[in-house]
């Protein structure tokens, strides 16, 4: 009876130990099934890339959680496909509030280079795709939404704390060794200088000023520049009020946007379609709700949409 406890442990430690050689097995199965299977051949079909929660440059999701989208993964899988002979179109399964603006912009870029192969880029909008999402869904031919979908706050932020009151209250004073003027600009100790605060702001100005070329970019034909500045003040509308204003080309669910794609790539309709980036077991089991935040908390000296 007195090594019961001894016993109970090990017995959660087994346990847990053969929890995570089961994950580990489904995750590697899961991979290899979206990625591998007729990788360069086989039958005509649809990729999917989903771009799933906050888009950042370097990917911020820890080994426990997944709190957004790796946009040099997202990078990689766009050229994947445009390499493969056998995918025919693409579509953009886009769940996302934004992110930083370089990480909208590196993504866009690259749809750039894959639509001059000729295959068509369709995005499919899930429950929100804002901001930074919409920077990178201007970079496709087509434009689907849900009608209640979460669209537009075209704009630019860049926010940061000032904590020199409450600093002042429990007796904490910071000491800067600084080579410039504005070296510890956006400091938490102390406010801005009114020079700092029209630097930062030209700063977001110039910034805003690419979102709206981008988006001008992306509806050409749709929506005037002057059109797209009435509503680009950071508001969000739903796709149905997108369709209405110009900035969404139609509204329906994933499988019209697949529709849509196969019409475009001259498929038939019962054609394959292959998710390229479709996550492990693990990143299902652990994904964060950080997906549906409409503004993600960033460090403050990023400029995000």
């Amino acid at each position: 009876m007195e090594g019961e406890p001894g016993v109970s442990k090990k017995l959660v430690v087994g346990l847990i130990v053969l929890f995570l050689l089961v994950m580990a097995t489904l995750s590697i199965r899961s991979v290899g099934k979206s990625t591998g299977a007729g990788a360069g051949s086989g039958s005509d079909k649809v990729g999917v890339i989903q771009i799933n929660g906050t888009l950042t440059e370097t990917g911020s999701a820890s080994m426990l959680s997944a709190t957004g989208s790796d946009a040099e993964k997202v990078m990689e899988d766009i050229r994947k496909a445009a390499e493969r002979d056998d995918i025919k179109a693409l579509v953009l399964r886009i769940n996302s509030p934004g992110g930083t603006s370089v990480a909208a912009q590196e993504v866009g870029i690259e749809l750039d280079r894959f639509r001059k192969t000729g295959k068509p880029v369709i995005t499919s909008m899930g429950d929100v795709c804002a901001s930074g999402g919409y920077w990178v869904a201007c970079s496709t031919d087509r434009i689907v939404a849900n009608s209640s979908t979460l669209t537009g706050s075209i704009g630019v932020i860049m926010e940061f704390s000032n904590l020199e009151g409450l600093y002042g209250k429990i007796g904490v004073r910071e000491e800067v060794i600084k080579s410039g003027a504005y070296k510890d600009i956006g400091s938490s100790s102390r406010p801005l200088t009114r020079e700092e605060r029209v630097m930062l702001q030209n700063l977001v100005n110039d910034s805003y000023s690419q979102f709206l070329d981008q988006v001008a970019k992306g509806r050409k034909g749709k929506m005037t520049r002057d059109e797209i500045v009435k509503i680009a003040d950071g508001r969000i509308i739903s796709g149905r009020q997108g369709k209405q204003l110009g900035l969404v080309d139609d509204l329906g669910n994933y499988y019209e946007a697949l529709a849509i794609a196969r019409s475009m790539a001259h498929l038939a309709k019962d054609s394959e379609v292959e998710v390229l980036n479709k996550p492990g077991i693990w990143d299902s089991l652990m994904s964060d709700v950080q997906a549906n935040r409409i503004l993600p908390q960033q460090s403050w000296w990023q400029l995000r949409y």
